[in-house]
């Protein structure tokens, strides 16, 4: 089954994005990073995929956070995602993040909210 996690925090620290997720009830040091956003314009967010031997793990990226993606992505700051204390980068990020806000911006398919809380952070 796979499970969902909400980032509920962010800094940066040490040159690092640091994307605090609520507490996970499996073994964080056995996710790996997909190198995958998808866009859920339903709950508005943004979800980076975890997978483990067993299920994926989606970590959601509400809006609140938004600001801090666009500031990693123009700074070109890496993005990691704490999970239960354990740190773990969040590969291809801002390839990902540029090519789904391209895809969202002036597309009524992700829903016109959606597209405009995009089109107002990102610079595209």
């Amino acid at each position: 089954m796979n499970k969902r996690i909400e980032v509920i925090e962010a800094a940066e620290r040490e040159g690092k994005l640091l994307l605090y997720a609520e507490k996970y009830d499996g073994h964080a040091d056995r996710l790996e990073a997909k190198g995958q956003i998808l866009a859920d314009s339903d709950q508005l967010a943004f979800i980076y995929i975890l997978e483990d031997p067993e299920h994926f793990t989606y970590v959601s990226i509400s809006p609140d956070y938004w600001q801090h993606l666009e500031h990693a992505r123009q700074n070109s700051v890496s993005v990691w995602a704490v999970i239960n204390e354990e740190e773990l980068e969040l590969l291809s990020f801002h390839e990902e993040l540029t090519e789904l806000v391209q895809n969202i911006s002036g597309n009524a398919n992700y829903g016109d909210e959606m597209e405009g809380r995009v089109s107002g952070i990102f610079a595209g």
